[in-house]
């Protein structure tokens, strides 16, 4: 919960009230946007919900493309609680004794139905004062339902989520200002990106292609959505998300396989968006002879429980066939497989670290 929330929303005694704003962009122009918020401390994507706050949107909008928030900055955090800024008087160092009092008293509340979960954003106002909103936006950190009906929602964190942890968790006086600037570099406002690969056909998939940056070389893989697609999508959508990244390959079984891809073996927690992207997968077996360069998801001795893992033949496999799920196939880079294949082992595991330094995904290849 938020203790002392609204001693952060004070507003100066007697400040006088701007007309209010009437928005005058129409719902379409609106509908489908989101705003890049480029901090010194990091990027975090807010979704904007004009459905829910028309008004409350087309200022933020409005307020976003006339650069009002550039040079502005967090002024007040409560650590894994609330960010809030946006005020135009913290452009000014010399005004630090009134950040929070500026830039209100301009919009009528849209108190909607929307929560206050993590990642909400929503419009400070002042003190018993519904009707005063305006440039000041807070970001939750965490679910604060105590807010809920009480504050105009208007978007929510869609990426960046960590970003805005880490602002929350700056260093700050007793009274949640920072000790240090934490800076609105600029707010762009963009279309919504088309969400990739979620709802693409088995021949759509089918026209990337994914490359693994090892510390031996480079590996280009072909994706097999015809024999996998559930699988070739699930390792499209990790990929693009940089799941594969910093990720060792903990596995060498000489003339057999090498293994990569376990998510015990990454350099660094996944953030919270990729987590989500991590899940058991269906199998979808098929008689796919597991030749030399073909590429299976790993798994336990349950057949759906492959996730992230998967391993690349180098040798005889066909002990493996119709048993793993193949969903790819090495179409250039092989002499990097085999590089990683001849390093020593003990037992099983690699004496050399060898990483997947980078996992990308690139487009049809040139025919």
């Amino acid at each position: 919960m938020l203790r002392g929330f609204v001693a952060l929303l004070l507003v100066a005694a007697g400040q006088a009230a701007p007309a209010f704003f009437q928005n005058s962009l129409p719902l379409d122009q609106m509908t489908g946007k989101q705003a890049v918020v480029r901090t010194s401390a990091g990027t975090f994507v807010i979704q904007l919900l004009p459905e829910a706050a028309p008004n409350h949107v087309g200022y933020f909008i409005t307020q976003a493309r006339g650069h009002a928030y550039d040079g502005t900055i967090f002024h007040r955090v409560i650590r894994y609680g609330i960010i809030q800024g946006g005020d135009p008087l913290s452009k000014d160092p010399a005004k630090v004794s009134q950040y929070g009092t500026g830039g209100l008293g301009v919009l009528r509340a849209e108190i909607n139905s929307e929560k206050h979960t993590a990642g909400t954003v929503s419009a400070v106002l002042a003190p018993n004062k519904p009707d005063s909103a305006g440039a000041q936006f807070f970001v939750c950190v965490t679910d604060q339902p105590a807010l809920d009906g009480k504050y105009t929602v208007f978007g929510r964190v869609v990426d960046g989520i960590e970003v805005v942890q880490q602002i929350s968790a700056a260093d700050a006086d007793a009274d949640g200002h920072p000790n240090t600037r934490i800076v609105i570099e600029d707010v762009m406002i963009r279309d919504t990106p088309p969400v990739l690969f979620v709802h693409d056909t088995p021949a759509e998939l089918a026209k990337y292609h994914v490359v693994l940056e090892t510390s031996k070389g480079r590996i280009e893989l072909e994706l097999l959505p015809d024999q996998a697609p559930e699988t070739v999508r699930s390792f499209l959508l990790m990929t693009d998300a940089g799941v594969y990244d910093g990720i060792g390959v903990h596995r060498v079984v000489p003339n057999f396989v090498i293994q990569t891809g376990a998510l015990a073996f990454r350099d660094k927690p996944l953030t919270e968006k990729q987590q989500k992207l991590v899940h058991n997968l269906p199998p979808e077996f098929t008689a796919t002879p597991n030749a030399p360069g073909l590429v299976s998801m790993a798994r336990g001795d349950d057949p759906g429980s492959g996730s992230t893992s998967f391993f690349i033949c180098t040798g005889d496999c066909h002990s493996l066939d119709g048993q793993y799920t193949a969903f790819a196939k090495v179409v250039s880079g092989m002499e990097t497989v085999s590089a990683i294949a001849a390093v020593p082992v003990d037992g099983e595991t690699p004496k050399e670290t060898i990483v997947v330094a980078r996992a990308r995904v690139i487009g049809p290849r040139s025919q």
